[in-house]
């Protein structure tokens, strides 16, 4: 690893901060915690059993508490803010901007969220309201509704721009463009402060601005916002109502956090679980929420374990069929995985749509064809060489093939349904995929050898 390595540093940094805490010298471990970034602290946070957590979370600096809380997950935040007293909790809130204020106060307890409000001038009381209004995974939801120093008109001239900004002193952080409005608050494009600063002085907005970017619907859906900023390459983005008014704007940092929290819901849900998870949660929530998503596995073995039942003649008769029989199901299961895997993740991108999926299917089952014959080919060979007997060799590539090729389909179809009928696939994806390879793998393959060996 590297100097620069994440997880390497926070390893270091729990370290030193552990040597502190056994010593007894709190005051060293206060500074040294506080001197971190809150970004750093929610890692070390999220990197602490409960107790060790709730020790270390009480040497964090008020004038941070807010925007830590902002940093890890829903499950962490919860049980910090349990026991935090209602004014610490509103103070923590003073210094955000309106975007970070949103996103925490929709997981705080409603007494909290009132009394933030209520502690709000009527001009930040607005714009949180405002962007509260707007579900939480929209560009409403996402935006900074602050933009009044950063927005400009068409008719001054880039002097006159340029000596305002002067006054203000500074920018908001990752400011790359000044939004250009009608008197009545239309968007029209943007001015880049690089054109702003090298361009004649004398020249008007109107000359020189740009209309390339396209300001983002507030409606439009998180992983949308996050698909137009790297189709584009954007710092910022303006967000619109319907008429075209300026809202507010999203910026990049804003963008990071969504792909990374639909990265680890699409990593988490295949395991049934929320990205929020904390891994040093208490034994008995842990349990209880991992107990539903292995008790749907449950079913599904036993469906499996029944369709077998019906062959017990056939297991009796040629042992060789329960040594197999799992190959044919498991080599099912991890292809139709990867199709899974792959239509998932291309309806989370918008590449899946009405136009292609025939396609997309038609192009899975060749390949699961395909993959059929090459595997039936080595696994008959197996079966041939292991027992000496070359029905067995045939039964079980028949079986292979038949199974690549519905795990092929399955793993294409199956999404495109569970999303039709307002499933996620990433949660419910690969139970079903599988259940359907495993029921369908020793069926077919039992059914050959009671065909064909008995």
């Amino acid at each position: 690893m590297t100097d620069n390595d994440p997880t390497e540093k926070t390893e270091s940094q729990l370290k030193a901060l552990s040597e502190a805490l056994e010593t007894g010298t709190m005051q060293h471990a206060r500074r040294m915690l506080n001197e971190l970034r809150p970004a750093e602290i929610a890692d070390l946070l999220e990197s602490l059993p409960y107790t060790e957590r709730n020790l270390l979370w009480d040497l964090v600096s008020p004038d941070k508490e807010g925007f830590v809380l902002l940093e890890v997950g829903d499950e962490v935040r919860a049980t910090l803010i349990r026991d935090m007293p209602l004014e610490d909790l509103v103070n923590a809130t003073e210094d955000m901007a309106v975007d970070d204020l949103a996103d925490l106060v929709q997981s705080l307890p409603d007494k909290v969220t009132g009394e933030v409000l209520t502690s709000l001038d009527t001009q930040r009381r607005g714009r949180l309201e405002a962007v509260l209004s707007y579900p939480e995974d929209s560009a409403g939801g996402l935006m900074d509704t602050d933009t009044d120093s950063i927005t400009i008109h068409s008719e001054v001239t880039l002097e006159v721009v340029l000596r305002n900004l002067q006054r203000l002193g500074k920018l908001p952080s990752n400011t790359d463009n000044l939004i250009v409005t009608a008197h009545d608050n239309r968007y029209i494009g943007v001015l880049p402060l690089t054109t702003l600063v090298t361009s004649d002085p004398q020249l008007y907005v109107a000359d020189v601005m740009s209309r390339e970017i396209e300001a983002i619907p507030a409606e439009t859906e998180d992983d949308s916002v996050a698909r137009i900023f790297e189709d584009n390459d954007l710092l910022s983005a303006p967000v619109v109502d319907e008429q075209m008014r300026l809202l507010g704007r999203i910026t990049v940092d804003d963008v990071v956090d969504v792909i990374r929290d639909e990265g680890d819901h699409t990593v988490m849900s295949m395991a049934g679980l929320t990205e929020d998870e904390d891994l040093f949660a208490p034994v008995v929530p842990s349990s209880r929420r991992r107990a539903l998503w292995l008790g749907i596995n449950l079913i599904t073995a036993f469906m499996a374990s029944w369709v077998v039942s019906n062959f017990e003649g056939t297991l009796e008769k040629v042992v060789a069929i329960a040594v197999l029989m799992n190959v044919v199901a498991s080599m099912g299961g991890i292809a139709g995985t990867q199709t899974l895997t792959l239509v998932t993740r291309g309806l989370a991108l918008g590449q899946v749509s009405r136009q292609n999926r025939n396609w997309l299917i038609s192009k899975e089952l060749i390949v699961g064809l395909f993959n059929g014959i090459i595997w039936a080919l080595v696994v008959g060979g197996i079966a041939f060489l292991w027992f000496k007997e070359a029905n067995i060799g045939m039964v079980i590539a028949a079986a292979m093939i038949i199974n690549l090729i519905v795990a092929a389909f399955s793993g294409a179809a199956i999404p495109l349904i569970l999303r039709k009928i307002g499933i996620d696939p990433a949660i419910a994806g690969s139970v079903v995929v599988t259940t359907v390879t495993d029921i369908v793998g020793l069926f077919v393959f039992l059914g050959l050898a009671t065909i064909f060996l008995l």
